[in-house]
């Protein structure tokens, strides 16, 4: 049976991953918040409660799941390092009785999670984008995922990493994509639109996935080019890991109340309306939060809204080094 919705039956639209990737959904869910105890999102702590044990987050991941794909939401994002995401998403698909391709689950090889399940760990993952990690990592993504994934992305890719043109992890990759599997990075850090730039050059990606949102807009333009190209784009942290809602921003605050919209609606509404963007990914991790994320794809965005948002957007550098400083709650 195919669980995917009829056109006008959810309010989430499908979309398509670029002219090679899988087709996907207009809003997606990301398990980054989900997967493990602590995250980097602001007041993370409190929205996801007194109880972290895998037992209480696995239940939780499988209710936003359900609510997710409800709603008409048929992508779904994680990685090796935000815990027990994947295993998460496999027991929800086989609770489920989803069969492969009913919907399209992305994961990442690159990071490893290294916090043992604990808040205050020292150090929460540990990046590695070498061959054998490639390696070593998807046999692990496999044994949880199967014949789920969809689409499977070099976590973080940099320029410095050289990730992108080693051959090694390029025909490793050339490999998976030939058994039907799409390819794609992540990029982060102020150089994202550079590497960027380099996949479209190397033409060897489905899809990229980056950060953008009010705050950094640096790299819309080589997404567009990404678009323009075939590559599908998938949008990160549209809500800046909480500082467009959690944090005084008396503009946003001002056009907000003018909309009669919540802030976080208004800014993923943003993300939703760029027209080189595919995918944008909810980070919500309570159903209220899913909610009100979900209403920003009714929402209107504008040109006027446009023009009186731009004054948000920071340096690069002073962005990523705030975003380095958030601590793990």
């Amino acid at each position: 049976m195919n669980s995917w919705p009829a056109a006008g039956e959810e309010p989430v639209a499908e979309a398509k991953l670029g002219a090679r990737g899988p087709r996907a959904s207009a809003l997606g869910l990301g398990l980054a918040a989900l997967g493990r105890p602590a995250y980097i999102n602001i007041d993370h702590a409190e929205d996801i409660g007194a109880d972290r044990s895998p037992e209480a987050l696995e239940e939780r991941t499988h209710t936003m799941l359900d609510v997710a794909h409800s709603a008409g939401i048929r992508y779904f994002d994680m990685a090796r390092s935000y815990g027990e995401a994947e295993r998460f998403m496999g027991s929800w698909l086989k609770r489920r009785g989803l069969a492969p391709g009913e919907v399209t689950v992305g994961s990442k090889w690159g990071y490893t999670y290294t916090a043992g399940w604990r808040v205050q760990a020292e150090v929460h993952e540990v990046k590695d984008l070498a061959a054998e990690n490639l390696r070593r990592q998807l046999v692990q993504t496999r044994e949880l995922l199967g014949e789920h994934l969809s689409l499977y992305q070099i976590h973080s890719a940099t320029l410095e990493s050289g990730v992108l043109t080693d051959p090694a992890v390029v025909d490793q990759l050339s490999a998976l994509r030939a058994d039907g599997v799409a390819i794609g990075l992540s990029v982060t850090g102020p150089g994202q639109a550079a590497t960027v730039d380099l996949a479209v050059d190397v033409d060897a990606f489905d899809t990229v996935q980056a950060t953008w949102n009010l705050l950094e807009r640096s790299a819309e333009k080589s997404l567009a080019r990404a678009h323009a190209a075939g590559l599908g784009v998938i949008i990160k942290e549209p809500l800046a890991n909480g500082r467009l809602v959690r944090r005084s921003h008396p503009r946003l605050s001002a056009l907000s109340a003018e909309a009669g919209a919540a802030r976080d609606r208004l800014a993923l509404s943003a993300a939703l309306a760029q027209p080189w963007a595919d995918v944008v990914l909810s980070g919500a991790v309570t159903v209220e939060q899913l909610d009100g994320n979900l209403a920003a794809t009714r929402t209107r965005w504008t040109a006027e809204l446009d023009r009186a948002t731009r004054e948000l957007a920071v340096a690069p550098d002073e962005y990523w080094a705030e975003r380095s400083a958030l601590p793990w709650n």
